[in-house]
Formats: C-alpha cells, structure tokens, sequence
C-alpha cells in the first residue's frame, strides 16, 4: 500500500488515506484518526487493508501532502552511510554518525523548501526513509525489520555553513528538508538493501546510486539506535546519503532559488520540491 498524508484543499483539515490508480481512499474519515501517527498509535498498520477495498473518496488534486509523518516522536539522520559519500569527506570512522532533525524542518511532496537567507551553502541530500512500526528497544538486527512500518523518499536539505564541527544546526531550519511523497508497506518495496536511489536537480542527474552501498545496513542501524532508545511507532530514521552532493563538486552546486530537487527511490516513488529563497534572515 501506499499511504498518504495530507490536508484538504478546501477544507485545510488534515487527514490520510491510501493512494491508489483512481484516488484516494480517505481513511482519516472512515476510521477517526486524522493521521498515519494516531492511526498506528492504536493499531497495526495492516489493518488498513479493510479500507483498501472502499471506493476513492478524493483526487489529487482534492489534496495538500503533509510530510508522511509530520508528527514524529523523533527523526534519526545516519551521515556518511554510503562508501562514495565517505570518499567525497575523507570518513574514516567506523562507528555510525547520528544526528537528528526536528519536526518543523520538514515539508511534504510538492511543498516549498525554504532556502535559508543566512546560507550561500544549502546543500541537497537524497536519502532513503524508514519509518518505525512498533515499539522496541535493543532490537537484534535479525529481527529489524519486523518493526518497520513503510519506506519513503527524503530530501535532507543540509546548511552547509552552519554545520561546523557538527550538524544539527546545519539540519534544522524551517522548511529545508521533504518527505513524501508517500509511505509505502515493506510488502510493495522488497529488498530495502537493493534499490536504486536518485537525486536530479533542474532535471540533472546529481546521484545516482543503489542501498546496497549502505556502509551500515538497515537491521544494523535499527539495532544501534534502539540500544541507546527507544524505538517507537512513527519515529523516523534517514539512513543516509550517496555521493555526489554539492559541496564535494568543484565548482560546488547547491541549490538556489526557483531550483527544483527531486528525490526517487526504485519501488517507492519520487518525491519533488521548489526551492524558495528566504524573505529575510529570520527564515
């Protein structure tokens, strides 16, 4: 399945559902729960599977995407977990490198990424996104993947000239990094270690890579951040960008006003954002 979550146009009430060929199926109404979050708070998310069969109640064009999760508990950025993306930065670290995004620096598919007025060095960053189904702490990386709810695509906008020694001032502005479009169930992805991932910007191929090159897999990540955590139904964890992003180029590209940056993961979808330049230095 593909779930969607998003506010109505006209109405600018929020709501999810299932994104199927004719539409969307508002499971929000069907259910009473405005969201993927306060759904999975009460249930498994399989049991969407008893609305999948319910006709289209919306269109495309009937909606606003929100991030998937625009909620999360918490949101894990694993850098340099790619081996060409280690060569670009010289990391010679085993151990995994974490850091965390907040709620507020995150827009939905087709939403306005905000370029901040403060940086001439705002950087894209094409990663895949998991999202945590249930609750666990210590998982054992065996058993990882059991506690994954779907997969997405994530733009992790990074401010380059606030990042200094390290990144969280780098990663949180407001509006600089997307998720979306959707999440999609493990069942429709696969191997989450196998997919091709993407990243154009103005319709040019800036990354292009495949999860197999993860230095530290999926079940790895999972099992080290739930040693320390606990891990819980909406958490979200980015593991991590392929080379090939702006600051390693010569000259460097980084993204500017009126860019757009698009974001595919085979088996997922693609996720697609505007750049705006910031009104004044308070953004």
């Amino acid at each position: 399945m593909k779930i969607v979550n998003f506010t109505l146009s006209k109405e600018h009430t929020k709501s999810f559902g299932i994104f199927q060929t004719d539409g969307i199926i508002d499971v929000g109404r069907h259910s009473g729960c405005r969201d993927i979050n306060e759904f999975m708070a009460h249930h498994q998310l399989d049991e969407l599977q008893r609305y999948a069969q319910l006709p289209a109640d919306l269109q495309l064009s009937d909606i606003s995407f929100l991030p998937v999760i625009d909620r999360p508990g918490k949101i894990f950025g694993v850098g340099m977990n790619y081996a060409e993306k280690r060569k670009e930065f010289n990391e010679t670290s085993d151990a995994p490198t974490l850091f965390v995004r907040f709620a507020d620096s995150q827009v939905g598919h087709n939403g306005i990424i905000i370029k901040p007025a403060s940086s001439s060095q705002f950087d894209y960053e094409g990663e895949l996104a998991i999202i945590i189904g249930r609750t666990g702490r210590n998982i054992p990386a065996e058993d990882a993947l059991d506690f994954i709810a779907g997969y997405s695509c994530y733009m992790d906008g990074s401010v380059r000239d606030w990042q200094h020694k390290w990144y969280t001032a780098g990663k949180n502005w407001p509006a600089t990094g997307a998720f979306g479009p959707w999440l999609v169930t493990p069942d429709e992805v696969g191997d989450p270690q196998n997919l091709s991932i993407k990243t154009w910007l103005n319709d040019r191929l800036v990354q292009n890579d495949t999860t197999a090159n993860m230095v530290h897999s999926i079940p790895q990540m999972i099992a080290y951040i739930s040693t320390f955590t606990q891990l819980s139904p909406g958490d979200v964890i980015m593991t991590g960008s392929p080379g090939g992003v702006g600051k390693s180029r010569v000259p460097p590209l980084y993204l500017n006003d009126n860019d757009t940056i698009e974001v595919e993961i085979e088996n997922i979808g693609r996720l697609t954002n505007k750049i705006q330049a910031a009104a004044s230095a308070a953004a």
